[in-house]
């Protein structure tokens, strides 16, 4: 279960860019599992991180949410992290997402379909056009 916990976090984190939204839409997540969950389940991760997903785009559509930069919630980083900290979550939440899940989670981009509801092929793009991001992220430059 902590596994489990963990992964939730890291994604939630991904999706939504605040600590304290990342922790309350984990233990909603759980809260629902308890509730609603299935009882023969194959992929529990699988449902969990579904279940996740819709969790965190409620959030963001919420009127009351408060968008608090992420690298307020850390440690205090160094100038040239902060700016490597905005330019990562500069990116759509579906981006922060797909990368999360694909390369830390370990799905792959049908498994990320089913999860976040799309098309295998707008997992896909969205990864490449992160990628591109990121890769001139990584180079200094901007867009």
């Amino acid at each position: 279960m902590q596994e489990l916990a963990n992964r939730l976090y890291r994604t939630a984190l991904a999706y939504l860019g605040s600590v304290q939204e990342a922790e309350d839409a984990v233990q909603d997540t759980f809260v629902i599992f308890y509730e609603k969950s299935p009882q023969n389940l194959k992929n529990p991760a699988a449902w969990l991180t579904r279940v996740l997903v819709n969790q965190c785009r409620d959030r963001l559509r919420s009127p009351q949410r408060r968008e608090v930069p992420l690298w307020e919630g850390l440690p205090a980083p160094g100038p040239e992290e902060k700016e490597e900290l905005e330019e990562m979550f500069s990116l759509p939440p579906e981006d922060r997402t797909v990368l999360h899940l694909f390369y830390y989670e370990g799905y792959s981009t049908e498994e990320i379909a089913a999860i976040l509801n799309v098309r295998p092929g707008t997992v896909r793009s969205r990864l490449s056009r992160a990628r591109d991001r990121l890769r001139t992220l990584l180079k200094g430059g901007a867009e």
